[in-house]
């Protein structure tokens, strides 16, 4: 639990920091996405770690304070999407396993994606235990021309067992030329390992009447609060032009399942501070929530330009405190 209540949250002021993006692609990949961080608090050997995603894997970073990020290595082979948690001691890094990067790139013609979510285990960071499934292409919501997709795990601690959160089935966006997801879902367990059963239907939908969400649903990241659940949601929309684009939403819940939207967070734009001005000029994706000494942090990933081969994808960093946000 994060120890804020919500009207408190929601008069955070995040900003971007002036050294955005922070994590930069490399390698051959056109993207580094997906970012998801232990702060000091949360690892065994007080340091930030942050586990992110190119085409060719899951990554580890690790930073002294939460800004600077050094690349450890590589992983994960064929894997998407990670989720890091320490439970007891024991670090669970969930994540979406995809098909080999030739296949993936012809499910881009043929619509056959497949994809699961997979648990792997570590006393260290270093060391992996041998990946486990623990979330499969089981409900009709998560199928998709042919193909299936589960995908964006995310697990926080309920009041007497686990919720994984995650994204199911896939949607075509034009102008982009590949596909994002399509409905939000959760499944529950007592274990960190296994026993997730999936709920029979999306908890979120896709909803034409809403001005972020009127393609597809992205992903969500559920935290809670003293007093509710909050959810950022990256919400796939068009604009007035039929452009799609993505942002970085705040919702609100009583119970973790039925959310409200409240407000937009973080929206596509040039920042003619960056190095990279257009870095996040179309979309603003997936994040991470963290809280360090009475900070608050929003790591995310962000987009250019819609076009799947022409197209960008880096890392940046909003923060917010509450000292300013009762100023």
């Amino acid at each position: 639990m994060i120890n804020i209540n919500f009207d408190d949250f929601n008069k955070l002021n995040f900003e971007l920091t002036k050294a955005n993006p922070i994590v930069k692609r490399f390698g051959f990949s056109p993207i580094v996405a997906d970012p998801s961080v232990l702060t000091p608090s949360q690892s065994h050997d007080g340091k930030w770690h942050m586990f992110c995603h190119t085409l060719f894997g899951v990554y580890h970073f690790i930073s002294g304070d939460g800004f600077s990020w050094k690349k450890r290595g590589k992983v994960l082979n064929r894997a998407m999407r990670p989720n890091i948690n320490y439970i007891d001691g024991v670090y669970y890094l969930y994540y979406e396993s995809v098909q080999p990067l030739l296949k993936r790139g012809l499910s881009l013609i043929n619509g056959k994606w497949k994809s699961e979510i997979y648990v792997t285990t570590s006393a260290d960071l270093i060391n992996w235990s041998k990946p486990l499934k623990v979330v499969g292409a089981e409900k009709d919501y998560m199928l998709f021309n042919g193909g299936y997709s589960v995908s964006n795990p995310f697990l926080i601690k309920n009041e007497n067992n686990l919720r994984l959160y995650f994204s199911a089935g896939l949607t075509y966006i034009k102008d982009c030329g590949f596909s994002e997801p399509t409905y939000i879902s959760l499944s529950e367990s007592d274990n960190p390992l296994s026993g997730f059963t999936p709920l029979d239907c999306p908890i979120l939908k896709p909803d034409s009447e809403c001005e972020y969400l009127n393609i597809c649903c992205g992903c969500i990241k559920v935290y809670r609060l003293k007093d509710c659940f909050i959810g950022l949601q990256n919400g796939i929309y068009k604009d007035k032009d039929n452009n799609s684009h993505s942002a970085i939403m705040l919702l609100k819940s009583n119970d973790g399942i039925n959310f409200e939207f409240v407000k937009p967070l973080i929206v596509p734009k040039v920042c003619p501070e960056s190095k990279i001005k257009d870095w996040m000029a179309q979309y603003v994706y997936a994040c991470c929530l963290s809280c360090f000494d009475g900070t608050f942090y929003i790591y995310f990933n962000a987009r250019d330009k819609a076009h799947a081969l022409k197209g960008r994808e880096n890392i940046g960093l909003a923060i917010a405190t509450l000292e300013k946000a009762k100023n």
